[in-house]
């Protein structure tokens, strides 16, 4: 079910999601060879908890951890574990909190090291994928817009798009409607409305969009063993605009990275 939220409580879920873009920004100076996700995971968690919050994937329909740590060509929903991360990786960090009765939940991937050039361009387009989708979030437009805007744009890099796994609808559930998927047909699906929201988030594989599961009930792998990205936001509908809730601005502090790509789905300065 689709809940339509007051500028109070996007406000509350905003308080939630930079709980996420702070814990993200503190873990992205941790990231780094021979680190293992246990040891991120217990960052992560004692964080979440200096700030006020509670960690929303912990014990989320039995979820072990603070953390979806999901290396290479996991896609998502990785368990942390002891494995050491090597040169040249890439991890997908999702990360959700629970604070004043609101989720926040984002995720973005994050180089190990020296990457090599065609991963970075995996990377970069998904990202940009996400941000041609949020674009398509305004009054007017439906869940198809979204959708169809991030597959385009991937599958015109060869990329496979996964179809399995979808954004969702956000608030005082983790996940609630409309479901967002990162494909679709322009002018299909829910119609948007000012204070519905959603967590758009792009899963883009570097070959095939085929996914498969381990035995552990959890983890998503492509089914051809090749890279994954994955990258999302927490983005509301206000007057007709999409606004966005959280940031990866603490990520790039921490490394030193110069991007204004947030500006334009930003009304409110951001705090940092």
């Amino acid at each position: 079910m689709v809940v339509i939220k007051t500028l109070e409580e996007i406000e509350l879920l905003r308080e939630s999601a930079l709980v996420v873009s702070k814990t993200l920004g503190m873990l992205a100076s941790e990231i780094k060879p021979g680190v293992d996700g246990l040891y991120l995971d217990k960052l992560a968690e004692e964080f979440i908890r200096d700030h006020g919050a509670e960690p929303g994937f912990l014990g989320m329909y039995d979820f072990p951890n603070t953390l979806n740590l999901s290396p290479n060509a996991q896609v998502v929903h990785g368990i942390p574990n002891k494995e050491p991360l090597k040169d040249g990786d890439i991890i997908s960090v999702d990360c959700g909190a629970l604070k004043n009765g609101f989720y926040g939940d984002h995720a973005y991937t994050f180089e190990v090291g020296n990457v090599n050039e065609e991963t970075k361009k995996l990377l970069r387009i998904t990202k940009e994928s996400l941000y041609r989708g949020i674009r398509e979030f305004k009054a007017g437009n439906r869940v198809g817009d979204v959708g169809f805007a991030i597959q385009n744009y991937c599958e015109s890099h060869g990329y496979g798009v996964v179809r399995e796994l979808v954004g969702h609808g956000l608030g005082k559930k983790l996940h609630e409607g409309p479901e967002m998927p990162n494909y679709g047909k322009r002018g299909r699906g829910k119609k948007f409305a000012d204070g519905m929201v959603v967590a758009i988030e792009p899963m883009i594989n570097m070959g095939t969009k085929r996914i498969k599961q381990l035995r552990d009930g959890w983890t998503i792998l492509t089914s051809d063993g090749m890279p994954s990205a994955h990258f999302e936001h927490n983005v509301a509908l206000i007057q007709g605009k999409p606004e966005l809730l959280s940031t990866f601005q603490y990520i790039y502090d921490a490394l030193g990275i110069k991007n204004n790509e947030e500006e334009e789905f930003r009304t409110k300065k951001l705090q940092l």
